[in-house]
């Protein structure tokens, strides 16, 4: 598969004002990686992708919250990194929607009714990038992998200084961990080919986002490059 090259701006989605506007303020200045990362894995469960590719309309009659193609165009290169941690001896942690109950509706069951009724087989996580023994699984309830789980606690369990976020969605999951990860002081990558989301537009505006507050983003190609200068986990 061809690398494809992230650019700020997503190819034209951020108009040219917008981008003047957040280089004259001095935002966007690379962060880098430190010397002990640790991968998260958000929500790549069979409900975000559905059980086999396919277009976005087909996806979501199996499962509303499916991304379909995109997403596991995302799982392909996910699968990459998955590769290279293991190999490197990294902690590797799985932030995952738990299934729900009717206690857990809430606000987000009032705004997307359709994520109270995912069947079974949509929290299975899928088999390409799945967990193996010793890999960390944490579930959670809201977007978030840090809000109300001991993520933070595993992160300082393993000595982990920067995190590479992969998984979805981009605007949801993804940044709302993407954001807290970066309170909590660590480095935070994401590859922009790894991450997914329903809509182009949406997962383009938020990568912008991400990459001029929050995080590094790059893509998975570029980021593979980077982990293989530093020393594997002694």
């Amino acid at each position: 598969m061809t690398d494809p090259v992230w650019t700020v701006g997503g190819a034209g989605v951020i108009d040219e004002t917008t981008l003047r506007h957040y280089d004259l303020a001095g935002f966007g200045k690379p962060v880098g990686l430190g010397a002990r990362p640790a991968l998260l894995i958000i929500d790549v469960q069979y409900r975000t992708v559905g059980t086999t590719p396919a277009p976005f309309e087909e996806a979501v009659k199996e499962f509303p919250t499916s991304c379909g193609e995109v997403g596991w165009a995302a799982v392909e290169r996910i699968a990459e990194l998955v590769a290279t941690f293991r190999e490197k001896g990294w902690p590797i942690l799985y932030p995952h929607v738990a299934p729900k109950q009717s206690y857990d509706a809430g606000r987000l069951g009032a705004k997307v009714p359709g994520i109270m009724d995912i069947p079974a087989k949509g929290y299975e996580f899928v088999a390409e990038v799945a967990p193996v023994e010793g890999d960390v699984l944490v579930p959670k309830r809201h977007p978030s992998a840090f809000f109300g789980t001991p993520l933070a606690s595993y992160l300082v369990e393993t000595g982990a200084d920067s995190l590479v976020v992969t998984g979805c969605t981009t605007s949801g999951c993804v940044r709302a961990s993407v954001a807290d990860a970066f309170s909590y002081n660590f480095r935070v990558s994401v590859p922009a080919d790894a991450v997914y989301d329903r809509s182009a537009v949406v997962h383009e505006v938020n990568l912008f986002d991400m990459a001029q507050k929050y995080a590094d983003v790059t893509t998975t190609g570029a980021l593979l490059g980077a982990l293989a200068e530093l020393p594997a986990r002694a």
